[in-house]
């Protein structure tokens, strides 16, 4: 199905407003739905029943999916952990390098303020349990200095943790470069690329990222699946402890059932990422040329640099008026955010936007707007009509 037929498709069941929070969580795509309902409806086995076809079968899919997400990255098959989704990644990936760090006297890590709440509440628990954490904070372009994240690191290093893409302004991190940087050192490198897998492909195919968090509701599958890649250096894979006990599932790592119609979904996603990458890239630059030229039109002004940021969304704040009137205004035409679905109920200033160091007026009136291929045209006339009616 090609990315004209699905945005009609889309289009046609969509009411406005028009949904422009994929940040949040992303439509599922078609042939993503396809394939998960028919392994909720017929092929329902379990992956681990060894004693018939159904359990086999199940066990194919499974594997298929593995590969399937394994090809975006450049990894092997059994390096690929599936869990819930990236905030499981993510205490998993961090959580479980406690014990290795303690065995070796390594209790300090190098992460950046402008993190998810689900790298830094789990770097937050490690600090209270006697590691120490250093926190770098990004230029005023909203991109973290890689000078920045070498002058941190110590000998004791046991973690480097950097997100690919920050979730409130789209702002791709220099992940290629710090890895670059860790090559003469031990310390497992981390990536929460909930936002940039298969988006950015050739980033997260970097050998010396270690390991790798994946949310499958980013990319256009159901909610509840993600995985974790667990990169082996040589012969050796991250000496991770599980959190969770009870079974041998996902190499001990993430006992429990696989829930084999999400992992396929996960995984139909993930080969879709690569064989569409192109189209979808197009259409998003075309909705974020859109977007820049109607805020512009008003004197909005876009949050970093816009050169490092992902053609899917823009964070921009409109000088004298407040976010949250903005959103109610507009609540009819589009559907957008604030900052992080995560935090968007709580109403205090965003961690990302002041650790840029933006003024308050410029955080206040800080609006997140994200797309992606399956988003219909935006009647942003009427977008700017709204607006200039309250400056």
């Amino acid at each position: 199905m090609s990315i004209l037929s699905q945005t009609k498709s889309y289009s046609h069941t969509t009411r406005t407003p028009i949904y422009l929070d994929c940040n949040a969580t992303t439509p599922i795509d078609p042939e993503v739905e396809s394939d998960f309902l028919f392994f909720i409806r017929e092929e329902f086995g379990n992956a681990g029943s060894r004693t018939h076809e159904f359990g086999t079968r199940a066990k194919q899919a499974v594997q298929k999916a593995r590969d399937q997400v394994a090809a975006v990255v450049k990894c092997q098959r059994e390096e690929v952990i599936f869990t819930s989704g990236a905030t499981e990644s993510n205490n998993l990936a961090i959580l479980g390098l406690r014990e290795h760090g303690e065995k070796t006297g390594k209790r300090h890590i190098v992460s950046t303020a402008i993190e998810h709440k689900a790298v830094l509440e789990p770097l937050e628990y490690l600090a209270s349990r006697g590691f120490s954490v250093t926190f770098v904070k990004p230029e005023s372009n909203g991109s973290v200095a890689v000078e920045k994240i070498a002058a941190a690191l110590r000998p004791n290093t046991l973690l480097v943790s950097v997100m690919h893409v920050n979730n409130e302004t789209g702002i791709i991190q220099p992940i290629g470069d710090i890895a670059s940087t860790l090559k003469d050192y031990e310390a497992f490198f981390h990536v929460d690329a909930a936002q940039g897998f298969g988006k950015r492909i050739s980033d997260l195919q970097n050998p010396r990222i270690d390991l790798i968090s994946i949310s499958g509701h980013k990319v256009f599958a159901p909610k509840g699946i993600g995985a974790l890649v667990t990169r082996r250096r040589g012969y050796n894979r991250p000496p991770l402890t599980p959190l969770v006990f009870g079974g041998g599932q996902e190499r001990g790592l993430r006992p429990g059932t696989q829930p084999v119609a999400l992992i396929v979904a996960l995984g139909k996603a993930a080969e879709l990422c690569l064989r569409d990458h192109a189209e979808r890239e197009a259409r998003s630059l075309e909705l974020k040329a859109q977007a820049l030229a109607a805020f512009r039109e008003i004197g909005g002004i876009p949050t970093g640099d816009q050169s490092k940021a992902l053609p899917t969304t823009l964070n921009v704040a409109i000088p004298g008026l407040d976010s949250e009137a903005v959103m109610v205004a507009l609540k009819d035409i589009i559907a957008i955010s604030n900052g992080s679905a995560c935090t968007s109920q709580s109403y205090t200033a965003s961690h990302v936007l002041t650790a840029m160091g933006l003024s308050e007026d410029h955080t206040k009136g800080a609006l997140r707007l994200s797309w992606c291929h399956l988003t219909p045209d935006v009647p942003w006339d009427r977008v700017v009509e709204v607006l200039r009616s309250m400056q």
